[in-house]
């Protein structure tokens, strides 16, 4: 897993041999974006060899009674799922991020507060993401899908591919068309703040202070019972259930909030999808993450039109760090497929993700494209010429990829088989590497 970072023996005082994984979260709405499109962005920091995988899933109906396999446990299936575009980590049923054919787009972070992480097998944070865009039709339907399903089955399980424990609660940002919800959770509370316009950004910390729009009932009571909060003066939700002693990790993501906040408000009324991009590969503010065992695994931005006659556009990476990867564009249609070069191999009830006791042995989970850009950051980096070439080539693709999206959501070019666009994009981006 790489080397440890500095600050490794605090860290190891912490009981944590590895910092753990840590994320950003970023939407601009109108005004804060140049166009009148809302813009979501996130990376996934998540440990350095995981292999994330981008996945399409048809909307299906369900038989009455049915259940479904989360990644720990079974919960009552729903009747009728919606389509959903997802990049996970290629072990667990649940999503890092992703959106749906509704034009919702969910991203969640790690966090840590006074409520205690519960040890037991429940839904993971990811499971919730997935849930929430399965299920729900707008940002504010799926965070009732997500707080409705934390009341009734928890949060909790191990968030990594490792038999050594590690689990956190989450804080989620959902975002559609017209609005956005940050959502932060301490065990089956929580508190959401709506964001109707300019620019947010969330990391692994409460942001949510006095400006509350909708809470879990019993928020304060519990607070107040469990004496952080004396019930008189004003109920700051970050600063009631933030932990005394923080892991060094939520510390360490202060810098990196201040960071996204300062990059979203130079571009603020500027905000455009190439904006986000620059945002997510920005390596000073540690955004574009790479310190010891954990780096960005996977990076998304999407561009959500107002005008609801337009379609949504989600781009992925589907391979590490997005300073040395490309966008990829995928578009929702009739002829939606998952593209294989970039969906991760299946080892059913083989997986050691599956057998009790979990976690014993490590499998290959590499999916093609993944390979291929491995091999390309060796050349990279043993021949940095040739490989700085390629990317170049590819970057310029990505260039003009952008720029006939943006005319076609200006009504300039017609917006047939956008359906294609994310197998191609995949398929040229293999053909090159090789």
């Amino acid at each position: 897993m790489g080397s440890a970072p500095a600050g490794s023996d605090f860290l190891q005082k912490a009981g944590m041999a590895e910092p753990p994984r840590s994320c950003d979260c970023f939407v601009s709405l109108p005004p804060g974006s140049r166009d009148d499109h809302v813009i979501f962005g996130k990376n996934s920091d998540r440990p350095r060899d995981e292999v994330q995988e981008v996945g399409y899933h048809p909307a299906a109906p369900h038989p009455p009674g049915s259940m479904l396999e989360c990644t720990y446990i079974q919960i009552p299936q729903v009747e009728q799922t919606h389509a959903v575009v997802l990049s996970k980590p290629a072990w667990m049923w649940g999503a890092e991020m992703g959106a749906n054919d509704q034009g919702v787009c969910i991203g969640n972070e790690a966090v840590w507060t006074r409520e205690a992480v519960s040890p037991g097998e429940a839904l993971l944070g990811m499971d919730l993401v997935r849930l929430g865009l399965e299920r729900g039709d707008s940002a504010w339907g799926a965070l009732t899908v997500i707080t409705s399903l934390l009341e009734q089955h928890g949060q909790g399980g191990p968030c990594r591919e490792d038999p050594e424990p590690f689990s956190y609660h989450n804080t989620f940002l959902l975002v559609d068309r017209n609005e956005a919800w940050v959502l932060e959770t301490a065990g089956r509370l929580w508190v959401a703040q709506k964001v109707t316009e300019g620019v947010k950004n969330i990391s692994n910390q409460l942001t949510i202070g006095a400006e509350v729009s909708a809470e879990h009932p019993e928020l304060r009571s519990v607070a107040q019972a469990q004496g952080w909060w004396d019930g008189e003066g004003e109920f700051n939700f970050s600063q009631v259930f933030s932990p005394e002693n923080p892991p060094a990790r939520m510390e360490l993501a202060k810098q990196r909030y201040r960071g996204g906040t300062e990059l979203l408000q130079q571009h603020d009324g500027s905000v455009t999808a190439e904006v986000m991009m620059s945002i997510l590969r920005d390596k000073p503010s540690g955004i574009c993450m790479d310190s010891g065992g954990f780096c960005t695994t996977g990076s998304m931005v999407s561009v959500l039109p107002r005008d609801s006659s337009l379609p949504c556009i989600h781009f992925f990476t589907a391979t590490p760090d997005p300073s040395r990867s490309i966008f990829k564009p995928f578009v929702f249609s009739d002829c939606s497929t998952s593209v294989l070069g970039v969906v991760s191999p299946q080892f059913g009830p083989d997986d050691p993700v599956r057998k009790q006791p979990r976690f014993q042995s490590q499998v290959d989970r590499r999916h093609e494209l993944y390979k291929a850009h491995q091999v390309a950051l060796g050349t990279m980096e043993t021949n940095p010429d040739e490989g700085l070439a390629v990317y170049e080539i590819l970057r310029d693709l990505e260039s003009q990829c952008l720029t006939d999206i943006s005319a076609m959501l200006n009504g300039e070019i017609p917006g047939e088989e956008l359906g294609d666009l994310f197998f191609d994009s995949v398929d040229t981006e293999i053909k090159f590497y090789q």
